[in-house]
């Protein structure tokens, strides 16, 4: 116990965490993908041309998609990250209805590694609740090949399209929160 405790402190030192992360909803689909929602605290992401000013959101809002450890196609690396999909959210505020959309992007990180993300400003109070709704879509043909015993056992796709959504998300903590 003593040497696992050890090593989870000295992981800790090696590789500090981006701070509190809050958990939308995990999901898992065909053929054994697994989905993380999270809520984290907002970011500077390079190109900044390219991404809102951290100063100006709220928060970051990211889509950790890895295939599952098990129940995985051959020659699957567990854990590994699903490139090429097309993952948009959309925030309701609960209480004026005013929405926000977003497409999220490929990021990497120290923490997270790949993962899919972005930094918003929140459509209402930080201390509102607020719907979040991630709709995902397989890449196209034109985004990745497929070899014939693909084909074969999971048909012309990675994956199927996906909606979820998650109601009642209170983003304050993470909202009020700093990364440095």
């Amino acid at each position: 116990m003593f040497l696992k405790l050890f090593f989870y402190f000295s992981y800790l030192l090696i590789y500090p965490t981006a701070g509190p992360e809050l958990i939308i909803g995990e999901e898992r689909v065909s053929p054994g993908i697994i989905f993380i929602f999270e809520g984290a605290v907002k970011d500077q992401i390079f190109p900044s041309s390219l991404h809102l000013n951290q100063k100006k959101t709220s928060v970051h809002i990211e889509a950790r998609v890895n295939w599952d450890k098990a129940d995985i196609p051959l020659g699957t690396p567990p854990g590994g990250f699903i490139p090429y999909l097309y993952i948009t959210a959309t925030l309701t505020n609960e209480k004026s209805g005013l929405q926000t959309f977003i497409d999220l992007k490929p990021h990497i990180n120290l923490v997270d590694n790949l993962h899919y993300a972005r930094n918003i400003s929140l459509p209402g109070l930080i201390n509102d609740l607020y719907s979040v709704e991630f709709n995902i879509s397989p890449p196209t043909e034109f985004d990745v090949a497929l070899h014939k015993d693909w084909l074969n056992k999971f048909g012309d796709k990675i994956m199927s399209s996906h909606k979820f959504n998650y109601n009642s998300i209170n983003f304050k903590e993470i909202a009020q929160a700093n990364r440095e």
